[in-house]
């Protein structure tokens, strides 16, 4: 454990992550027999970084839990691969690429995870709080301080329908204190435990950069501003990025629509009504990938077949061979693939992909 790490982030880290940024969810690459497909791993990094993404965030839900189960092994290795990316994208690079990388269970688990981030380089650590079910708000403040003091921390509102639980104003605004804490990503896929952590966030008065992983509303995350009124003062607080499994696919798209809707707050004025649309429209999409229909059982399946039908996987196997796509999940997917062609970066995919497999 070093002490003192997280008031050492790089100042160029900070800053991207401040100004807001498109960070996918790393998927895991695997081969017909389950096993990790390195060539392919390392493709994924590789687009996304040719796609304009400005980091990774890798050992998150979208590279699988099961990754850390000891007899699969593969939470290391897929970190080592992704920095080694990173690395070789880096040096070409004016501004680094923000590393974050997943950190769960207990805080015994979380603890040893963090250090694993730190001695690989990652820059942050996204902490799940899924495995810490039945603690109270100061127990889960104490866990969260405790791995902030290894490295700074990104905090984590997980939708409950994928693992995560409902947490309290108090317990954000507990969290907003740490030092530590630099970043949140707010997933809960639910308007009003949104507002509850951008108010604690407004209240703390802390430069904490706020990212949605609200796959449900992301455009519109992406372009509100949150007034608040704080000891007779007006603050407002915006959501500046995305940290989303969406956005681990059509992420050159991604890139393009948040610069258009940095264009538009910056603007002030009336938004315009072609990102209102497109708003329902990544939406739509979003079911489709996610399984919404089925209350998410094939969201990671799902957006292997997107990455499949571009040729960056070769399946949609996930570690849990129970994990598929569900019946018609397919369907939708073409369905929205031929409602919003504008939405999908195929071509961009086409163009790069062999240089993106080569060794």
């Amino acid at each position: 454990m070093t002490a003192g790490m997280p008031h050492q982030l790089d100042s160029r880290v900070r800053q991207v992550l401040a100004r807001g940024t498109v960070i996918p969810a790393h998927p895991l690459a695997l081969n017909a027999n389950r096993h990790l497909d390195e060539r392919r791993q390392r493709a994924l990094s590789r687009y996304y970084i040719a796609a304009g993404a400005g980091g990774l965030a890798v050992g998150v839900h979208t590279t699988q839990f099961g990754i850390r189960e000891p007899q699969i092994g593969l939470l290391k290795p897929v970190l080592q691969l992704a920095a080694e990316e990173m690395d070789r994208a880096d040096s070409s690079r004016s501004e680094p690429l923000i590393r974050i990388g997943g950190a769960c269970g207990d805080t015994a688990q979380a603890l040893r995870e963090a250090n694993l981030l730190h001695d690989l380089g990652y820059h942050a650590c996204l902490l799940s709080l899924a495995a810490v079910k039945d603690g109270d708000d100061s127990e889960l403040v104490a866990h969260c301080r405790a791995v902030g003091e290894v490295m700074p921390l990104i905090g984590f509102y997980l939708q409950p329908a994928v693992g995560g639980r409902v947490l309290s104003y108090e317990f954000w605004r507990k969290l907003a204190d740490i030092e530590s804490v630099i970043a949140i990503k707010i997933a809960p896929f639910n308007r009003y435990q949104t507002l509850d952590v951008m108010r604690a966030v407004a209240e703390s008065g802390r430069d904490i950069a706020l990212y949605t992983g609200n796959d449900d509303n992301i455009v519109m995350d992406l372009l509100t501003p949150y007034g608040f009124r704080v000891n007779g003062d007006a603050r407002e607080r915006r959501i500046v990025g995305g940290l989303l499994g969406h956005w681990s696919v059509w992420t050159r798209r991604a890139v393009d629509l948040l610069t258009e809707c940095h264009s538009a707050a910056l603007d002030g004025g009336s938004i315009p009504g072609s990102l209102l649309r497109r708003s329902i429209e990544v939406t739509d999409c979003n079911a489709a990938f996610f399984d919404a229909r089925h209350q998410f059982a094939g969201c990671i399946a799902g957006l292997h077949e997107v990455l499949r039908r571009q040729g960056l996987l070769q399946g949609t196997w996930c570690l849990n061979p129970d994990e598929t796509l569900s019946p018609g999940q397919s369907a939708e997917i073409d369905r929205v693939y031929n409602a919003y062609p504008h939405l999908n970066d195929d071509e961009f995919v086409r163009t790069h992909l062999e240089q993106w497999l080569k060794p």
